[in-house]
């Protein structure tokens, strides 16, 4: 299955809660050969009307960090822990991460990332379920012979300009 087709089929999924009041699913985007897979927790508003991941204030900052390091969007495949906004952005639950683990999973699949960044919690959650993320920005792990960096999510600069260097 190409991701194209996984796409089309994540786009057509209504297994929970969420899909009621999202205006879209948002499956990810970029490459499909993406060495770097950056994974949120879910859409925000922007995202959901757009249908695109990290395009909001916090996409627009994931773009400098991107820059950075010398990439794009184009290089990395950016996704989230669940497709559709949960409402008012609020926390995605477990049985909702549940519900969309198997997208995100065979994105995995498909894609076959070499590097993981599990941006905030709720993603680190996914690879690491107990850990703390204000324990683990920046630790990096090797499982399975995938390496693992931990970062804030980058929507922490908006709230505490403070964090804005730490992400850096």
């Amino acid at each position: 299955m190409t991701l194209e087709e996984l796409h089309a089929e994540c786009k057509e999924c209504t297994k929970c809660r969420l899909r009621k009041g999202a205006t879209q699913v948002v499956p990810g985007e970029g490459s499909p050969d993406a060495d770097i897979m950056f994974i949120g927790e879910g859409p925000g508003k922007v995202e959901d009307e757009l249908g695109r991941p990290f395009v909001g204030p916090a996409g627009k900052f994931l773009d400098e960090l991107l820059a950075s390091i010398d990439l794009k969007r184009e290089d990395v495949f950016i996704a989230h822990t669940v497709k559709c906004r949960p409402p008012g952005n609020r926390d995605p639950s477990e049985d909702e991460m549940e519900t969309c683990r198997p997208w995100l999973d065979r994105q995995i699949k498909v894609i076959d990332p070499k590097i993981f960044v599990p941006l905030g919690r709720y993603a680190l959650r996914k690879f690491i379920p107990n850990a703390v993320i204000s324990n683990e920005h920046g630790n990096v792990y090797e499982r399975s012979g995938r390496i693992y960096f931990v970062m804030y999510h980058p929507a922490v600069a908006l709230y505490k300009g403070s964090m804005r260097e730490v992400l850096l």
